[in-house]
């Protein structure tokens, strides 16, 4: 599912007095908050779906797919995501 299959879907769960552009406005806002979460806070968790929470990657080394050459891998920061039970449930 891509961000337009979910809009459509989240248009469609509310039902025929929602237009697709209301709806794009709420997942848009959506995404803005569990984006503004994760930067104040780390986490943001929503009960029964999960958890999304920032995580630090330590640096390490890597080899270059191509050469087989060993490269030094930068420490970064990503996201991850943790379900809840009644999203693993549903699965």
């Amino acid at each position: 599912m891509n961000k337009a299959e979910l809009i459509a879907g989240v248009q469609n769960n509310l039902g025929a007095e929602c237009s697709k552009a209301h709806a794009e406005r709420a997942v848009n806002a959506f995404l803005a908050a569990v984006e503004q979460g994760l930067q104040k806070d780390g986490t943001v968790q929503i009960v029964g779906f999960g958890t999304f929470a920032v995580k630090d990657r330590k640096a390490r080394m890597g080899r270059n797919p191509q050469t087989r050459e060993p490269m030094h891998i930068a420490a970064s920061r990503t996201v991850g995501f943790r379900p809840g039970t009644g999203l693993r449930g549903s699965v």
